[in-house]
C-alpha cells in the first residue's frame, strides 16, 4: 500500500488552488495536518494562495499565523498571497501590517507584495500608505511597474489629491513606463473631484493625441467635470 506523502499533499493542494477551490483546498491539509504528514512551507503556500484566490482572508490569515506557530519560515510567495488576500477583501490595515512583518522575517519585498499592498490601500482611499510604499520601492531595487501606478494613482484620485495623481502620471512617462487607460480614467477623475474641469480636458485630449483607448469611465469623468464648470 502507497501512503500519501508531504509531495503528494502539497500537489494535490497546489491543484486546488490552480482550480479555485479553496475550501477543498483546505479540507486536504485538514486531512493532512490529522495524519502524520509533515507539513512544510510549500503546503502552506498553496493553502495560502487558494485563500486568496478565493477571497478568503480570514482563513489565510490564520494559515499564515498557523505556519509561524509551527516554526516555519515564510516566504516571499507566503506574505504575497496572504497580502493579496486582504486586498481582495479590503482588509488594508491587514495588508499594511502583514508587510510590516516582512522585515522582521527578513524577508524581501517584490513587486507582487508591493502591488498588492498599493492596491489594498487605493481599494480603501488610503493615499498616504500607498505613497509611503510607493517611496519604500522607489528607494528599494524593485522597478515600478505600470500596475504600481495604476493603484497609487486610483488611491490619490480616490483621496482627492489630483495634484499627486498628476505628478505620478507625469512620472510614469519620464520613467518610460507604459501607460494605458486606467491612470489617465483615474487622473481625469482625480482632476473632476477637485473641480479642475481644465486639466481634465487636457488629459482627455493627451489621451486621444497618445492613441490611447477611452471608454465610458473616460467620457463619465470628463462629462462631470465639464458640467461642474457650466461648460
Amino acid at each position: 500500500k502507497v501512503e500519501p506523502n508531504t509531495i503528494t499533499f502539497s500537489t494535490l493542494i497546489s491543484a486546488c488552488e490552480k482550480g479555485g477551490e479553496s475550501k477543498k483546498a483546505l479540507e486536504l491539509l485538514s486531512t493532512t495536518a490529522k495524519s502524520e504528514v509533515e507539513l512544510n512551507i510549500i503546503t502552506f503556500n498553496a493553502a495560502i494562495s487558494a485563500c486568496e484566490k478565493g477571497g478568503d482572508s480570514e482563513n489565510a490569515l490564520q494559515l499564515f499565523s498557523t505556519l509561524v506557530q509551527n516554526r516555519l519560515a515564510p516566504s516571499t510567495i507566503t506574505f504575497s498571497a496572504a497580502i493579496s488576500a486582504c486586498e481582495k477583501a479590503g482588509g488594508w490595515k491587514q495588508a499594511l501590517q502583514l508587510f510590516g512583518e516582512m522585515a522582521k522575517h527578513k524577508v524581501e519585498s517584490d513587486l507582487i507584495t508591493y502591488n498588492a499592498a498599493i492596491s489594498a490601500c487605493e481599494k480603501d482611499g488610503q493615499w498616504k500608505g500607498a505613497l509611503h510604499l510607493f517611496a519604500m520601492m522607489e528607494q528599494s531595487d524593485v522597478e515600478l511597474g505600470v500596475i504600481t501606478f495604476n493603484a497609487s494613482i486610483s488611491a490619490y484620485e480616490k483621496g482627492g489629491e489630483w495634484e499627486r495623481a498628476l505628478q505620478l502620471l507625469s512620472s510614469m512617462g519620464q520613467r518610460k513606463v507604459e501607460s494605458d487607460t486606467v491612470p489617465f480614467n483615474a487622473a481625469i477623475s482625480a482632476c473632476e473631484k477637485g473641480g479642475e474641469w481644465e486639466k481634465a480636458l487636457q488629459l482627455f485630449s493627451l489621451m486621444a493625441h497618445s492613441k490611447l483607448q477611452v471608454d465610458h469611465i473616460t467620457f463619465s469623468a470628463a462629462i462631470r467635470a465639464c458640467a461642474k464648470c457650466g461648460e
